[in-house]
């Protein structure tokens, strides 16, 4: 007999080990399984992990606030579970949002207002004494290094920056989620690693349990897709998932590109987080003194939409499609170049590429479905990383309000009351049914 669990949740990264820890704190046995050899080492340990309150909606501002506490007080929220790898650290940088036309700054400033975020406005001068490597002069429109007038001498002078001092990043991405894994076990979680599902079972309109592809079964009625650049195909598998979402999701390749800090600024030690649409990038300090930079998906950057099985396929092999590409490379560091002249740009490409899990306009889905007890956390890949503490326990509570209290979250969307800010969400924001969010950035932030 299959054994059986009250939920199952499919994906063991920084998304799907909080839903695990949460409701196992309520009382579910619960089961995650993943295609990974660990937690956190699928499209998680490719996060560049940044905290950042900056978004395109008051509800996004919101959340990701809300998310700032968990990881300032990462023991607690933990409750100082041990981890024989170690913790991860939260590094408080503080975040830099470049004013500029690349960015509705001031949007996002009539958010932190509403929301209540710390932040401070700061002119070109304020700005060149916290970053004085920097050229303040505008750049924009975004361009790429093979346009004609991309080394155009600029004219103009940018606004200055919003300066929000509790941002900053994470260390070690992979290792928040095994740090929660770890938390989650304490209350009996359970996980299984190397394990791919194959097909979710269902009967007379409600999930049943999953098969997994060497023949194995779990029994559970509830599933809970986390299952990051592959949610897609998860939810195809699942009767009626798909095609009850009018939103869906699919996955996308993303470079992340190192440069060294210009010789003489610390940046590891000295340096911000910094959201700068002026140039189509964001960037963050990492190890060895060395820039993160990230495109922020401008309209010139293409964008290669692409199968995870076939970009996973041999692990690292030569059948995985993580060779980061040249022009990819120019453009995001030839961009920060021009922000910052002195930047020594390697003559070899270096960083990171995975993929991103994103949704049709890149706000993800936190829903049930019209699957009798399947649920879905997807859509979340590139600018979910700082709400996952948060999103386990909404997930958790809408999960709990509609198997246990019969709430009929399509009808009446739950309400997500927050554990340090106290706003109360409306969870129906993420709904799989919603039309498209025309407020959305439709872009990403690491």
């Amino acid at each position: 007999m299959p054994k059986t669990y009250d939920a199952i949740i499919i994906g063991a990264g920084v998304i799907g080990t909080p839903i695990a820890y949460e409701l196992a704190k309520k009382g579910y046995k619960t089961l995650n399984v993943d295609k990974q050899p660990d937690a956190g080492e699928g499209s998680t340990a490719g996060s560049c992990a940044i905290v950042r309150a900056h978004y395109s909606t008051e509800d996004g501002v919101a959340f990701a606030y809300e998310g700032f506490k968990y990881w300032n007080d990462w023991e607690n929220y933990l409750e100082n579970a041990a981890d024989e790898k170690g913790l991860a650290r939260f590094m408080k940088t503080g975040s830099l949002l470049i004013k500029s036309q690349g960015h509705d700054w001031r949007k996002v400033k009539k958010h932190y207002d509403a929301v209540g975020v710390e932040y401070k406005e700061l002119t070109n001068e304020e700005v060149l004494k916290m970053v004085p490597v920097v050229d303040l002069h505008e750049f924009w429109p975004v361009k790429r290094p093979e346009d004609p007038s991309f080394f155009d001498e600029p004219t103009g002078m940018l606004e200055g920056a919003i300066f929000c001092p509790e941002g900053g990043y994470v260390n070690d991405p992979a290792l928040s989620a095994h740090n929660i894994m770890r938390a989650a076990e304490k209350y009996g979680a359970e996980f299984m690693f190397n394990a791919e599902v194959v097909d979710i079972r269902s009967r007379d309109g409600r999930v049943t349990g999953i098969t997994l592809k060497d023949g194995t079964q779990f029994d559970a009625p509830v599933v809970v897709n986390v299952g990051g650049p592959h949610s897609f195909k998860i939810n195809q598998m699942a009767e009626g998932v798909w095609e009850g979402c009018n939103i869906k999701t699919r996955a996308l390749r993303h470079e992340v590109m190192h440069c060294p800090s210009p010789e003489g600024y610390d940046y590891l030690n000295d340096g911000y987080h910094m959201s700068d649409g002026d140039i189509g990038c964001y960037y963050r300090p990492e190890v060895g003194n060395m820039f993160l930079i990230g495109s922020e998906d401008p309209e010139c950057d293409p964008k290669e939409w692409v199968d995870p099985d076939a970009f996973y396929a041999g692990k690292g092999g030569p059948g995985r499609d993580n060779q980061l590409t040249e022009a990819q490379w120019k453009a995001q560091c030839y961009r920060l170049a021009r922000r910052i002249p002195t930047l020594p740009v390697p003559n070899q490409p270096r960083g990171v590429c995975d993929l991103y899990d994103v949704s049709d306009d890149w706000i993800p889905i936190y829903d049930k479905s019209d699957l009798g007890g399947f649920y879905m956390a997807v859509g979340t890949s590139g600018n979910q990383y700082k709400n996952a503490p948060v999103v386990g326990a909404m997930m958790a509570e809408l999960i709990d309000a509609c198997e246990k209290q019969g709430l009929d979250h399509d009808k009446t969307p739950f309400q997500f009351k927050m554990r340090y800010t106290g706003r109360v969400l409306d969870v129906g924001f993420f709904s799989r049914k919603r039309e498209i969010n025309y407020d959305s950035s439709f872009s990403v932030n690491g």
